[in-house]
């Protein structure tokens, strides 16, 4: 699966989409839930709960393996995806469209410095070695 040129990654493999009110939106990669596996548990982090930069912040949980999920950027959670905890196998049918949760980001320029398509595509090559 390609890797959509409009978000921005983590190395930890998470995604963040910028959205117009300055919030961004918080998922994980298709290459991620690729390597986890059939998932069977999601928990969101609680909203209005701040978050540091790359604090354990939620859990999804595969019929492999449970992982964390990190906060790409600090700040406050002001939304979570009830829909992927109830059918957390929405994020293994697109895994872009499944978003776990949103942050109105402490410093709206940290969203800058994440890693770009082409970055992030370069992380999950390294991995495959």
């Amino acid at each position: 699966m390609s890797i959509p040129a409009d978000l921005k990654y983590t190395q930890s493999h998470e995604w963040v989409r910028a959205e117009a009110d300055g919030s961004v939106t918080v998922g994980i990669t298709h290459h991620a839930q690729d390597l986890l596996g059939d998932m069977v548990f999601i928990e969101n982090p609680a909203v209005g709960r701040t978050l540091a930069k790359g604090e354990e912040c939620a859990v999804v949980e595969s019929v492999k393996a449970a992982s964390d999920v990190y906060a790409p950027v600090a700040g406050e959670v002001i939304a979570a995806n009830g829909e992927v905890e109830s059918s957390p196998e929405s994020v293994n049918q697109d895994a872009y469209t499944a978003w776990l949760f949103k942050i109105k980001p402490a410093n709206p320029a940290d969203v800058d410095a994440l890693l770009d398509a082409a970055a992030y595509q370069k992380v999950v090559e390294s991995e495959a070695h």
